[in-house]
Order: C-alpha cells, then sequence, then structure tokens
C-alpha cells in the first residue's frame, strides 16, 4: 500500500512518512535544544523508524552547542548570519531517511557526501555539505571549485552534473559577492550545457559555515531507469522567470515517477511578476506574497500545502522569527515541517524567503 502518513508533531518536531512501492522514505524537522547533539538527533529517528538517515540539513543559530557526535554522514551545517540568543524559534534540523531501498554512499575526497536510493523507478542522489578544502582561495574560485565538486561526486556513482535537478547555495557574506557568485554559475551551466535542457531548481541564500568555505551546497539528482520518468521544470503563474533577470535557476522542478511526484520549489521572496522587489520594507506583506506564489505553484501542478514534506522560511532580520507562522496562521495554511532561519537573502530589500519540497503518492 502506498500513501503519505498523517504528519505528527509536538513543540519541537515534525515527522512525515511516504510510503511508496517496495520503501519508506520518513522526513523530520526539529528545532534541536542548546546542548542537542546532530548525532543523537539522527540516532533518535533510526531507532524509532527503522530507516536510514541519508542526508541532514542543521541551521545552527550560533547558540546551541551542537555537535556531531560521531555522525559522519552527509551534512550541510549553516551558521545564522548572527547570534540570535533570546529569540526563540529560529534554527533547526532537517532529517531524511529511507528503508526498504538499496542505498549507496556517495564518498569524495574520503568524505562522505551523499547517499544514492536505488528505487523502482529511478535512481535518485542527495548530495549534502559540498564545499571546498581551500579556504584561503578566492571566493569566486571556490565557488567554481564547489560546482566542480558536485560533478565530481556524482561521477562516482555514474551520474554528472546533466542529472542535478536542485541545488541548495549557502554563500558567506552573500550580498558582497552574490553578481560575481552569479558570473561563476553561468559560465559553469554554459560550458555544461545547462541552458540547453533543464536549469535545476535552487536555493540561494547567506550563511557562513563551520568550515569557513565561502559556499556550502547541496543537491538533487536523478538518473532515470524507466521511460516513464519524467523531469522538468515548472513556470510560475505569479512571477517571471528568474533567468530573465540573471539569477540562473528554474521556480519549480518536478520530478514525476509512476509511483510518486516530486516537486521542489526554489527559494521564493516577494519578487513582483517584472523581477523587482515587491512591498519593501513590509515583511508581512512579503511573507503573503511569497506563500501566495508557492502555494499557485504547488495548485498549477494539483498539490497543495498538505503534500510539503520539508520547508525552510529565511528572515533578514531574527526579530522576524515569528512572521510565518502569524501568517500561516491568519491565513488559515496547515501546520507545515518548517526551520526558520537567520539567513541573508540575495538581494537586501529582501526580508522574507521561502522553499518547500512536496511529495504526493500515486
Amino acid at each position: 500500500m502506498t500513501g503519505t502518513a498523517a504528519p505528527q508533531s509536538d513543540r519541537t518536531m515534525q515527522l512525515r512518512e511516504v510510503r511508496r512501492e517496495g520503501m519508506r522514505e520518513v522526513y523530520v524537522t526539529r528545532r534541536l535544544a542548546p546542548d542537542g547533539d546532530i548525532g543523537a538527533a539522527i540516532e533518535e529517528l533510526h531507532s524509532t523508524s527503522g530507516a536510514s538517515v541519508i542526508g541532514a540539513e542543521y541551521f545552527d543559530p550560533r547558540t546551541s552547542h551542537s555537535d556531531r557526535d560521531g555522525y559522519t554522514g552527509p551534512l550541510t551545517w549553516v551558521l545564522s548570519d548572527s547570534v540570535t540568543e533570546g529569540l526563540g524559534g529560529l534554527g533547526g534540523l532537517h532529517l531524511r531517511a529511507v528503508g526498504g531501498a538499496e542505498l549507496e554512499p556517495v564518498v569524495l575526497d574520503g568524505r562522505t557526501v551523499g547517499t544514492v536510493i536505488h528505487g523502482p523507478h529511478a535512481s535518485e542522489c542527495l548530495l549534502a555539505g559540498i564545499r571546498t578544502e581551500d579556504t584561503s582561495a578566492p571566493r569566486e574560485l571556490q565557488a567554481r571549485v564547489t560546482f566542480e565538486a558536485i560533478e565530481r561526486a556524482l561521477d562516482t556513482v555514474g551520474m554528472d552534473f546533466s542529472n542535478v535537478a536542485r541545488t541548495w547555495l549557502f554563500l558567506d557574506d552573500i550580498l558582497d559577492w552574490y553578481g560575481e557568485f552569479n558570473g561563476v554559475r553561468t559560465a559553469f551551466f554554459t560550458e555544461r550545457g545547462v541552458f540547453d535542457r533543464m536549469v535545476p531548481a535552487s536555493t540561494g541564500i547567506g550563511g557562513a559555515n563551520p568550515w569557513g568555505a565561502a559556499m556550502m551546497v547541496g543537491a538533487y539528482a536523478i538518473e532515470a531507469h524507466d521511460p516513464r520518468v519524467k523531469v522538468e521544470a515548472l513556470p510560475s503563474p505569479l512571477q517571471c522567470p528568474a533567468l530573465q533577470y540573471g539569477s540562473s535557476f528554474s521556480r519549480a522542478v518536478e520530478i514525476d515517477m509512476p509511483d510518486l511526484r516530486r516537486v521542489f520549489v526554489s527559494g521564493t521572496a516577494g519578487i513582483a511578476p517584472n523581477g523587482e522587489t515587491a512591498h519593501i520594507g513590509d515583511v508581512l506583506a512579503q511573507t503573503a506574497l511569497t506563500c501566495d506564489v508557492i502555494e499557485a505553484i504547488l495548485d498549477a501542478h494539483a498539490m497543495g500545502w498538505e503534500d510539503v514534506t520539508r520547508a525552510t522560511a529565511y528572515v533578514r532580520f531574527p526579530e522576524d522569527a515569528g512572521v510565518f507562522e502569524q501568517h500561516r496562521v491568519a491565513a488559515g495554511l496547515p501546520e507545515l515541517p518548517v526551520v526558520v532561519a537567520h539567513n541573508t537573502i540575495c538581494r537586501d530589500d529582501l526580508l522574507f524567503e521561502l522553499e518547500v519540497d512536496a511529495v504526493q503518492v500515486r
């Protein structure tokens, strides 16, 4: 039997389980206590669900004393833009686990950076924590090397960049070099023929990391072995293509398989149809517009908020930590598996950004 289990939640954790052909996917979103450790949270998930963790994202508010606690698996560890002590609701952990499927680790330069799930219709690869080891190199060079590292990691499991459908890009001090970064990405995509195929969905957000790299990346790639699998970019009914104003990403991407559909909605902010920032200075209005844009994408493809398995909200100022929950309640949206993080958005007049992953079982 396939289906999506009803979400389980408490004040610190939400768990959603998806049952598909011969396998289970488990998604956990949780806050960590100030002295919590990532390894303990992962062990708890494994022991309670029987599923193997294939990747983790930790949004660290810089006031925690979290530690890997022996966990050496794929991990994207993003630091808050400031110390946010005393402001609750910021930071947390996304975990994804799988049971009943053949799993293959992705190892790059002696470090586990991903997992391949060999499913019934495709092999899906989730990468986390990709970064350069030479943190003394210029930022643009680090960005180039990081994109090449995605390629090298995929090559170890028989894939290449043409398989990439989604990226998560965390840039330290993003506003200081976002233009240069976009130049690096566009050049790399041009060389690899990305613009001749499908441009991946993406989030580009500010965020340092504990290793001091200029950039840390996560990615999702897929290799179909069933001709019924379709991967395609989705337009936004309420926004222009990001390519129109020089950002090389698609608004969303759909993975359509015989047993389920995934929709990855890119990092979405309060941008008007002409590409300009809307509602400057009004974080509530930007939040409402952002949610309207995402809802329109999901609705256009027969999905809704109830299908969301993972969400990350980014606020420009830590005092706005509660703005998404305020809007969610006012708009009557269901409770979501969301982490709220304090990280700078790619324009200094954007105050809120939201990304979501949605899954619907056939």
